[in-house]
């Protein structure tokens, strides 16, 4: 059976700021950024399957990455746990602001490798994630391929 591969796209708006870096990107600032989610497999054939023809339902798809990325990143501000941006998350925090703290500097580079073992660990065992394209601005994006990631 032929492999095929679907894509949906998503947005959403979040702040960060880059501990130790040496530019503007050290102060708290935000992005809308663009998420391309794209997965390989096999159409389900049986004429008896709701789901006959699709590689998997773009609704569950939709599902999946809204819950593990979309509704944990929109609107909240990201800073790495292990810098000194802890004590200004934290006073965001007691003001009511949406705030994560990862392991991680939240560059685009790093969020997109969170993202893909998020969305991996929630896809069904006869679909792969083959790809994360994730725009920060209108011509920087960062790119995952499960291929070099193998």
């Amino acid at each position: 059976m032929s492999k095929i591969r679907i894509t949906k796209q998503f947005s959403f708006e979040t702040g960060h700021a880059l501990y130790g870096y040496d530019g503007k990107c050290k102060n708290v600032h935000g992005h809308s950024y663009k998420l391309s989610v794209t997965v390989i497999g096999s159409p389900i054939i049986d004429q008896s399957h709701v789901k006959n023809g699709m590689v998997i339902d773009f609704g569950d798809l939709k599902h999946i990455v809204k819950n593990e990325i979309v509704d944990v990143f929109d609107h909240a501000t990201v800073f790495n746990k292990n810098t000194p941006h802890l004590e200004l998350a934290q006073e965001l925090k007691q003001r009511g602001h949406n705030v994560l703290l990862v392991e991680y500097q939240p560059t685009s580079e790093m969020m997109v490798i969170d993202f893909a073992q998020k969305i991996t660990k929630q896809l069904p065992n006869h679909i792969k994630l083959h790809s994360l394209k994730l725009q920060e601005t209108d011509s920087s994006y960062a790119e995952w391929y499960a291929s070099d990631n193998s």
